[in-house]
């Protein structure tokens, strides 16, 4: 965050979403890292929860399917990326609900989400395809854990079709997805939490939500890259590189046609980000409102069939006493 400060607030500042006064912004942009995460420890505590995983194995093609470990994404240009799911179920696993596809590109860190209806591989091929047409680059290679969502016949011979390559991770090996693992965090559970999304009415927000989130995340937030891994005695050393954003990363690639940049250029040149983060919100609230909603009308209908099983009980009761009191008499 420290060296996005000084694009963000210019940004802001043009669109007249701030006026800060010359001593504060000199303060802002000198502020240090320390400074900014002991701000913001606050915050950063309230999202401290972790949902559960509801991935299932799938046992067909595993054996034509190429492993892929973390140690070898080593591609220097954009086009492969990772592919995961979000399950929405809100501590409730039973039944259908929302799932959030999320793809992240490895090279350039380029994200974006798509809600489907289900876990049904019909849902995530068609978000797949729906992800392809976003990127800025062709898709080269998609990488997917194990679970039958993503190991089937027909995005196998969709992939084959299209010549792009199809790789997976070793089982119970999260690592081996980290890149996209960590999207599922910092991008969708950030933004939509972990309540329970189940009707067609939450998917439809949900995804006029992500479009919004692709030009938040991908334009305005940065975001560093591991360069190397050097062992100091008992300690790893890491380097990174500079914090940059998708946006940035793709405008530095060659390969990438200058049509592609100029037209990124504009979009970028036109996003209010305090604009694109009030609507967000206002989706947000709608989602809470309808999650909130359907929590009532749950407590509601439960509170109805207790009361009938209470009369129902004490109506067998009631009979069973006229039972005894009959066989008593006689």
């Amino acid at each position: 965050m420290k060296p996005f400060l000084k694009e963000i607030v210019p940004v802001l500042e043009k669109f007249r979403e701030i006026i800060i006064d010359p001593a504060i912004r000199k303060k802002i942009l000198e502020m240090s890292a320390a400074t900014i995460d002991r701000l913001l420890k606050g915050e950063r505590e309230k999202w401290q929860v972790r949902g559960k995983s509801t991935t299932k194995p799938g046992m067909l093609l595993k054996s034509q399917i190429k492993i892929r470990t973390f140690s070898e994404w080593d591609e220097n240009k954009p086009g492969f990326i990772e592919v995961d799911l979000v399950g929405h179920d809100g501590g409730y696993i039973d039944g259908f609900y929302i799932q959030t596809l999320t793809a992240t590109d490895i090279f350039t860190g380029w994200t974006e989400t798509e809600a489907v209806k289900n876990k049904a591989r019909i849902w995530v091929f068609e978000g797949l395809k729906n992800h392809r047409s976003r990127f800025p680059f062709p898709i080269l290679g998609i990488d997917s854990d194990n679970g039958g969502e993503f190991i089937n016949h027909p995005l196998h011979e969709y992939c084959l079709a299209e010549s792009i390559t199809f790789t997976r991770s070793r089982s119970y090996r999260k690592n081996d997805n980290c890149y996209v693992e960590q999207k599922n965090y910092s991008v969708v559970r950030k933004m939509v939490g972990y309540r329970r999304y189940d009707t067609e009415e939450e998917q439809e927000i949900l995804n006029r939500l992500y479009r919004f989130l692709s030009f938040y995340t991908n334009y305005f937030q940065p975001l560093r890259k591991l360069i190397k891994k050097e062992r100091v005695g008992t300690k790893v050393k890491k380097t990174y590189d500079a914090p940059r954003t998708p946006y940035r990363r793709v405008l530095e690639i060659p390969e990438i046609p200058e049509r592609t940049k100029e037209t990124l250029t504009r979009l970028y040149n036109q996003i209010n980000p305090a604009q694109l983060k009030r609507e967000m919100e206002k989706l947000q609230n709608r989602l809470i409102d309808i999650s909130v909603g359907k929590k009532r009308l749950r407590r509601e209908q439960n509170g109805v069939q207790k009361q009938e099983d209470f009369v129902y009980n004490l109506s067998e009761a009631a009979e069973s006493i006229l039972r005894i009191d009959s066989y008593v008499r006689h």
